[in-house]
């Protein structure tokens, strides 16, 4: 379990929901605003919006529809690989294992972890990260579902939640980072990340990472770029969230939404593309804009990979391969690590 004095001192604060089910929160005091990061990043001068603020209540929701989206193949394929594997990963869970994860979302991914431990185990602890609240309505679908599942949620960025996921006292975790997230950092970023993930963990900890591989350029940005255009409201979105919290006055009507594969560094890139020269105002923040036509706002990255890549930056991280499972077109791999140089 956690100790939770400890994280107490740390100025977090605890909400019980269930004698089951609790979760945490930074003390709102504390929090790096959505108004202090925008001020800074809009300023530049290549303009750029992190990809951390997609998530508010309506993002959240339009990213569920994009998950469900024909084009959009990875949320598909990570599930059936996950769905394959549950007897071969359950062999090397051997013990009791506390499951990890980072980015839970809703949670689909999840019960095919759960459904492996709380099969094999009398009882489970399960402890989400995810900077959305959307992490307390899916906890307590599970908690609703799973009579042998506790679980200790923490609403706060991952390189923070890792920190809270030190102080486990439990014998061994299973750290799972699913969705092919670690393609939002760079790669230089993505092996600091790795590394802070490993040393949240100890000897005997398990890594359990899903990872987009590459592929077709037209299969790609058609995933980014959806025909029934999903994709590019959830991208706009942050310019309604913006709008919302700090005052501000952008018009949807003025952007495009622009995905595109840099074949070169292996990436999605997505923009929000200014149609017209204009001004925005954000009032929070005293915040003027004066966008040129065709100006450019970065809004995220997605970077893919190659098994030799894959096997490359766990050398680099102290994790070493265990065994990598792959789709049948090779879209995607879920690949399972073990630790060690801890």
């Amino acid at each position: 379990m956690i100790t939770k004095q400890k994280l107490e001192i740390k100025n977090y604060k605890k909400i019980a929901v269930t004698p089951r089910f609790c979760y945490f929160q930074p003390k709102a005091e504390l929090k790096s605003t959505i108004a202090q990061e925008i001020s800074y990043s809009l300023s530049q001068k290549n303009k750029f919006i992190h990809p951390k603020f997609f998530y508010d209540e309506a993002g959240s929701d339009l990213f569920e529809k994009i998950c469900s989206l024909p084009e959009y193949y990875l949320t598909r394929t990570e599930i059936e690989i996950l769905s394959s594997i549950k007897s071969e990963l359950s062999k090397y869970l051997v013990g009791d294992y506390a499951l990890v994860e980072l980015g839970s979302g809703s949670s689909i991914k999840t019960r095919k972890l759960l459904k492996v431990l709380t099969t094999k185990q009398n009882d489970v602890e399960y402890y989400p990260i995810d900077i959305s609240n959307i992490l307390k309505d899916s906890s307590i679908n599970l908690h609703d579902e799973y009579d042998n599942l506790k679980i200790t949620g923490i609403i706060d960025q991952y390189e923070t939640g890792l920190e809270f996921i030190r102080q486990l006292d439990h014998k061994e975790k299973l750290v799972a980072f699913l969705g092919s997230s670690l393609g939002n950092f760079d790669p230089e970023n993505g092996i600091e990340f790795l590394k802070k993930i490993r040393f949240s963990m100890r000897k005997g900890d398990l890594f359990l990472l899903g990872i987009d591989l590459v592929k077709d350029a037209k299969i790609l940005e058609n995933a980014y770029d959806d025909s029934s255009g999903v994709t590019a409201e959830f991208n706009l979105n942050l310019l309604s969230r913006i709008n919302r919290e700090l005052d501000a006055t952008f018009d949807h009507d003025k952007f495009e939404h622009v995905a595109i594969f840099n074949k070169r560094q292996k990436r999605i890139e997505m923009y929000l593309k200014s149609k017209v020269k204009h001004q925005v105002f954000v009032s929070a923040i005293n915040l003027l804009l004066k966008f040129k036509k065709g100006e450019l706002i970065h809004t995220e990255y997605s970077y893919k990979y190659t098994i030799p890549q894959i096997k490359k930056m766990a050398q680099k991280t102290g994790f070493k391969p265990v065994q990598i499972w792959k789709d049948k077109k090779n879209y995607f791999a879920v690949v399972l690590f073990s630790v060690y140089g801890i």
